[in-house]
């Protein structure tokens, strides 16, 4: 099996030493190309007004000028031209990917290119108790990652269709199991910034988390990450939704006759 790694977090991120270190437990054809530098919350961008460069920092692994899309595209139309990937990996994000998290996601972004590429893809990311620099603990993706891949292999998969998992913020042996969730939702009727004031007086923002809805009788990914599980959450690039449709269409049948 041929293995692409990839990520948003950049190249020289821990989560990518982690995913290499999974992957590794998986085959001994991996491939890494992923950004020169971070580039979280880039979702399912392109680099269109300006050249794409790639560089090559080490033997089947390469540093991309560009989004984790751009490192997608330019894996299979260039630097792994003729060798097509069996698999792209993507993570292990720092931070989980939770509920809405995937719209903006640059580590789902990337799954979702290789998606469309007609290639089983996988977002990983870990939940974190400590975001401090250097203290991030990616433990748990390292011991459970590799055998949770291994399973969800085994099955046949939709076109269309990419696995995003999520790992949660406690140690390997403190986790109580593995769920199969659906993508859960906060809620963003009230936008939450955290506003702060420079050296200079001038006011900045940092984006900050809505409140989660809850769902009774749900299985979502941010419940399973409250109750110290991994979930893995199919995912679907069709986007209509469909029990909208015959309503549309009785709304708009007499403009058509």
């Amino acid at each position: 099996m041929r293995i692409l790694v990839t990520n948003d977090d950049g190249i020289n991120a821990p989560g990518l030493v982690t995913l290499e270190a999974i992957a590794a437990q998986l085959s001994d054809d991996v491939w890494v190309v992923a950004p020169a530098e971070e580039q979280s919350g880039a979702g399912h961008s392109l680099t269109l007004s300006q050249p794409v460069r790639v560089r090559e920092v080490g033997p089947r692994r390469h540093a991309v000028k560009g989004t984790p899309t751009d490192c997608v595209m330019l894996a299979l139309g260039a630097v792994m031209e003729g060798f097509k990937p069996d698999l792209i990996l993507s993570g292990v994000n720092r931070g989980g990917n939770l509920a809405e998290d995937v719209t903006y996601s640059g580590t789902v972004s990337a799954a979702m290119e290789g998606c469309l590429a007609g290639i089983r893809s996988i977002a990983l990311s870990q939940v974190m108790a400590d975001y401090t620099a250097g203290m991030e603990d990616f433990s748990t993706a390292l011991r459970h990652g590799p055998d949770i891949i291994r399973r969800v292999l085994t099955i046949d998969w939709p076109d269309g269709v990419l696995i995003n998992i999520n790992f949660p913020p406690v140690k390997p042996g403190d986790v109580k199991g593995v769920r199969v969730t659906e993508q859960g939702f906060r809620d963003y009727g009230n936008i939450h910034l955290v506003k702060r004031i420079d050296p200079r007086g001038f006011p900045y923002y940092w984006h900050g988390f809505g409140k989660e809805k809850l769902v009774p009788g749900h299985e979502t990914d941010l419940k399973a990450m409250h109750e110290a599980c991994i979930s893995v959450t199919p995912l679907h690039l069709d986007m209509t939704h469909y029990q909208t449709m015959g309503a549309l269409r009785g709304a708009l049948t007499p403009l058509a006759e």
